[in-house]
């Protein structure tokens, strides 16, 4: 299976690098300078499950993609994502498969817009990694999983050709039958968590220690719960209470990553992440105060960010 990963990021370098060491036939679709790096100085992963050190992994860029791939591994930032789609038209082809792992769902509408939604699976990723200023791929903890599925709950030939590509990979790669729910369960816990740890600059412990922290944090859990059940997509009893623990953790380190970007002065994915979910609410009639919030408090960082 040829296998076209677009970005060579944190994520994209991580699950792209993965595969090339488990002797997966990946190419990377890449910016001219990220390409440069990594025929100099190769694709370096950190990582406490095991460290990679590839050496010229194949690359291209959009100037020289020609031809079509089996799969398209999609791991931009979703405010990369139209360019990104443009990049990437030439690699879809006929019998392709594009396989987004971005947060939320807004991505589904542009790439089911642009290549049709019979070649778009499902897909979600939980990972920590950053990328360093020299390129290496530092995974933050041991959480490395990727699930993809039709969206139709199928178990198409194509996901089991795709399931079999990456059962050999050094990450946790899982087949669903239930891929738009595990997205949306993903979406209600990330926007919860991004929206109270960059609402209070803090991770989850210090949050649940202070005055009325452990309320706004599950009153916040719960406007996102609330969004995707009038959605039709309701998380079921486990995945919420398994987000009310690790919402509510004394004395955990956790925190979002759109935390990080905040406090580095970074970009960050507040319309994707929050405003989508706040936008199918109000179109549903669901008042979401403490969303609407945490929304409010991002757009106004992105603000005073574009003044400089």
């Amino acid at each position: 299976m040829r296998i076209l990963v677009v970005g060579a990021g944190a994520t994209g370098g991580y699950f792209g690098g993965r595969l090339l060491q488990a002797g997966q036939d990946v190419t990377f679709l890449v910016r001219e300078r990220r390409a440069a790096l990594l025929a100099q100085h190769g694709l370096r992963i950190r990582s406490a499950l095991g460290d990679a050190d590839i050496a010229a992994p194949p690359t291209v860029t959009a100037a020289t993609l020609r031809e079509p791939f089996d799969l398209v591994l999609l791991s931009c930032k979703a405010w990369d994502l139209p360019q990104a789609i443009e990049d990437v038209a030439p690699a879809v082809g006929e019998r392709s498969a594009v396989l987004p792992v971005l947060n939320g769902m807004r991505q589904l509408d542009l790439l089911d817009a642009r290549f049709g939604a019979a070649r778009v699976l499902g897909g979600q990723c939980a990972i920590a990694a950053t990328l360093d200023a020299d390129g290496t791929v530092r995974h933050l903890n041991r959480m490395h999983n990727l699930g993809f599925g039709e969206r139709d709950g199928s178990d198409s030939e194509r996901v089991q050709r795709i399931a079999q590509a990456l059962a050999g990979a050094n990450f946790d790669a899982r087949a669903s039958r239930h891929a738009l729910q595990d997205m949306w369960d993903k979406w209600v816990f990330l926007a919860s968590l991004a929206g109270i740890t960059c609402l209070l600059r803090a991770p989850v412990g210090d949050i649940v220690a202070a005055p009325g922290g452990r309320e706004a944090a599950l009153a916040l859990l719960d406007d996102c719960r609330r969004v995707a059940a009038a959605c039709g997509h309701a998380p079921g009893p486990k995945v919420l209470q398994r987000a009310q623990d690790m919402l509510t953790e004394a004395g955990s380190m956790l925190s979002a990553s759109m935390l990080r970007d905040l406090e580095h002065g970074g970009r960050v994915e507040a319309d994707h992440v929050l405003g989508d979910l706040l936008a199918r609410g109000t179109a549903h009639g669901v008042e979401t105060p403490l969303l609407r919030l945490a929304y409010a408090h991002l757009k106004a960082y992105e603000a005073r960010r574009a003044r400089g």
